[in-house]
């Protein structure tokens, strides 16, 4: 969960499209939160932070090339996050780095994150699976913004393949620590009770543009 640089590696996509087949449970605390909508959700207390790792593993209505597409479009963010105010790709050293920034009402920071992001097609023991990572980055083409504070822990992996005509089988996996004074327990509850609308937007979001084509 640390930020850093560089591309992604051969084992990291395959870690996930492994976990897509089995997901790794084992081993950690990790408790079941919740089953909602064909997925079930599960989470992991990272102790320096008193914030939750997520899995997500299931199925949604959706063919998988479509799914990551919707995930990797910047516009569908903007649509579904009012408060990100600016959100674009530029290529850095070879990759794609992401810049989002989000603005919050009261008394609430407003924060930016930089990151990197790679999706890949690949065969994995003779099943077709998309692959997507992400993780926060520091870069001084990016310098910090005064009055934002920077959010650096963020690491998202997906994996997708078909599970029959318009499904998906899915594995997500995601940790981000906004940063700042926000109590950890605020935080774990609103992502909590987030989980089933983030769900049935994903969902919506696919059923609207295959309605489109």
């Amino acid at each position: 969960m640390e930020p850093g640089t560089g591309t992604f590696s051969e084992e990291q996509f395959r870690e996930a499209c492994a976990e897509l087949q089995r997901p790794a449970l084992a081993g950690a605390a990790w408790e079941l939160l919740e089953e909602t909508q064909g997925i079930s959700v599960y989470r992991l207390l990272d102790q320096p932070t008193g914030l939750y790792e997520y899995k997500f593993i299931g199925t949604l209505r959706a063919p998988p090339d479509l799914l990551v597409d919707i995930c990797m479009d910047l516009g569908y963010i903007r649509r579904q996050i009012p408060q990100v105010t600016e959100a674009y790709e530029t290529e850095c050293n070879g990759e794609t780095v992401t810049y989002m920034k989000m603005e919050f009402p009261f008394f609430v920071s407003s924060r930016d994150c930089v990151y990197v992001k790679q999706r890949r097609e690949l065969d994995f023991r003779g099943r077709k699976i998309q692959v997507v990572l992400a993780r926060g980055t520091s870069l001084p083409q990016f310098p910090e913004r005064p009055g934002f504070i920077r959010v650096s822990q963020c690491q998202v992996k997906l994996a997708v393949e078909s599970a029959g005509h318009n499904r998906s089988k899915v594995f997500i996996y995601c940790f981000v620590n906004p940063g700042g004074w926000i109590p950890s327990w605020l935080i774990n509850l609103l992502v909590k009770n987030g989980i089933p609308g983030f769900l049935a937007d994903l969902e919506n979001a696919c059923l609207r543009y295959q309605r489109r084509t």
